[in-house]
């Protein structure tokens, strides 16, 4: 066993039984949470480092560590993992999972490794570049009447 997760409201603990699980109300799901808040494929759950880390699945309802929504971060022993607005407290011991050293960065390195440090930054120019490019969704088109095409209209602000 490589950890449980404790219902806050009380309840038997469940089991984390493997290294990776998905937890959702689907059957097919290594966890299987029987509530209509829960998305079918809610959220994954897995081991890096000797740590837990959750991932959210594009869930319905979200998923908070501590009371903070997340996408993804590393759940610490004692943390309070919400899926919807179920409550567990989470429990296990690194140094059993193989943990040596301070703990790891709360974003998994595959996702780190994933994109280019401009791109992290938020300065890729090719996507600041596109966005300049496309009007707002409030931003209203501005048009002429076109002298040399009677009938048809000019749109000052359209980037073709």
């Amino acid at each position: 066993m490589y950890g449980q997760l404790i219902p806050m409201g009380g309840g038997d603990p469940i089991p984390l039984l493997k290294k990776t699980l998905l937890v959702g109300r689907r059957e097919s799901c290594d966890i299987v949470l029987r509530f209509s808040n829960v998305s079918a494929h809610h959220c994954q759950l897995s081991v890096t480092g000797g740590y837990w880390y959750v991932r959210d699945m594009k869930s319905r309802n979200g998923v908070k560590v501590n009371g903070i929504r997340v996408t993804e971060k590393r759940v610490d022993p004692g943390d309070v993992l919400a899926i919807a607005k179920h409550r567990y407290e989470v429990k296990y011991s690194p140094i059993e999972l193989g943990a040596v050293g301070p703990p790891p960065p709360d974003v998994m390195d595959e996702d780190l490794f994933g994109k280019s440090l401009l791109e992290r930054a938020g300065l890729d120019q090719r996507k600041l570049a596109a966005e300049k490019r496309r009007p707002g969704r409030d931003e209203q088109l501005k048009y002429d009447v076109d002298d040399d095409r009677p009938g048809q209209l000019r749109f000052r602000n359209h980037p073709l």
